[in-house]
């Protein structure tokens, strides 16, 4: 027995400091295709390794192998890489009106762009996204207009929240987009409830819940657990492990688990981890998520693995707490790029074809920006006139709020 000596308090470390040189040695890469594709009724208790492991579709040659391979189409690939790269296309230029001015706060999605993309298309129409700030992916493979999403960036006068959100949280219940909340983890719990309501009213729609990876360690996380396997809600759980919170890595929030995947199991939910970067294997992860909950076997919790290549947000500096190099060292590598050269491998892109695409696809962007901005910006041209922070509140306006209404003039 060891001797009794001073406690000592304990807090977890990154393995590199900024100065440093990035080591992902302790993320181990299963070779794509080994992983294997239980059935959708498979006792959990059975499958419990999926909660360590990584699911993998696309090999470092570019090929799609293994049992979670051949769901999608050529076409339906094509149109996954041309989603992701209009959703960076559209970040670059927004990030760039942010430091212009024309608004106040952007958040990019760099380098998690095969996530929400190919997560949407597992989906159908009337299922329901409980998103945070980082998947507009959502949005845009849904074919949502990206002169409203700029408008609401802007918070101009087309603005369809009429500026009372915080630029880029979106909201649209014809696109399956509920109002994302600036509280973190809020969304977790709300997605099971209105999981559980969607089961209750005999309806076919089915939720998904969507969290980072800092925001796992709120006590709404564990809540929304708690209720959605009790009741076995049809909702799909998604963890966004993108390796860091704000500027904290992914450690504090983990804790002594090993994995966010891993959370699930003390809750008997089938917990599974997927290549973040590779949208093959987020599709087909995704879709047999779906397939679940519609057959009333209940939720399901699924840990993306991915790297934010980008900062939290425009008011974030990353190198204060991570290397410069480390987004390039990533092992998982860039989830365009590996689509890309993965459709190159079947015969049916090539570089050339790419750098056409980039090119029509920025022409879109930069017309979309334009129309945008003809509605107003930040400082300048239209904006939300002052009587709609009065109008959609209450079936029937009370009186204090119809007196302030006059006082103003609106």
């Amino acid at each position: 027995m060891a001797d009794a000596g001073m406690l000592r308090f304990h807090v977890p470390e990154p393995e590199v400091r900024p100065g440093g040189t990035p080591d992902f040695s302790n993320v181990p890469i299963p070779k794509a295709g080994s992983a294997p594709r239980p059935e959708i009724d498979v006792d959990p208790r059975t499958i419990r390794d999926m909660a360590f492991s990584i699911i993998r579709v696309l090999n470092r040659d570019g090929e799609a192998v293994g049992p979670w391979a051949g769901l999608l189409s050529d076409e339906e690939l094509l149109e996954g890489l041309r989603h992701m790269m209009t959703l960076r296309s559209f970040d670059a230029r927004m990030q760039m009106a942010q430091r212009q001015g024309k608004t106040s706060f952007y958040m990019q999605h760099l380098g998690e762009e095969a996530v929400s993309c190919a997560f949407r298309k597992a989906l159908a129409a009337g299922d329901m996204n409980f998103p945070t700030y980082r998947q507009a992916g959502l949005l845009i493979a849904d074919g949502y207009s990206m002169v409203t999403m700029m408008n609401q960036i802007y918070s101009n006068e087309a603005d369809p929240l009429k500026g009372r959100q915080l630029p880029i949280m979106y909201s649209s219940k014809e696109h399956g987009f509920f109002s994302i909340s600036g509280n973190l983890a809020t969304q977790y719990i709300q997605a099971v409830g209105w999981a559980m309501a969607s089961a209750i009213s005999n309806d076919s729609k089915i939720a998904a819940a969507w969290i980072g990876d800092g925001s796992t360690a709120e006590s709404d996380f564990h809540s929304a657990l708690v209720f959605a396997s009790t009741y076995k809600a049809p909702v799909i759980l998604n963890v966004v492990n993108n390796q860091w919170a704000i500027s904290t890595f992914q450690g504090i929030a983990r804790g002594g688990s090993g994995t966010f995947a891993a959370r699930g199991l003390g809750f008997g939910i089938p917990a599974l981890r997927v290549d973040g970067n590779d949208y093959l294997a987020v599709h087909a992860v995704a879709k047999w998520a779906a397939e679940r909950a519609r057959a009333n076997l209940g939720p399901t919790l699924i840990e993306y693995v991915t790297y934010r290549a980008g900062a939290h947000s425009s008011s974030d500096d990353p190198s204060a707490y991570r290397p410069k190099a480390e987004s390039d060292a990533w092992p998982l590598g860039d989830p365009v790029i590996r689509l890309k050269n993965h459709l190159i491998q079947k015969g049916v892109w090539s570089n050339e074809r790419h750098a056409q695409a980039e090119a029509e696809i920025l022409e879109t962007v930069i017309a979309a920006q334009k129309e945008a901005e003809s509605h107003g910006t930040l400082h300048a041209g239209g904006k939300p006139s002052t009587r709609d922070m009065f109008e959609g509140l209450y079936a029937e306006m009370p009186p204090h709020l119809r007196r302030q209404r006059q006082q103003a003039g609106v």
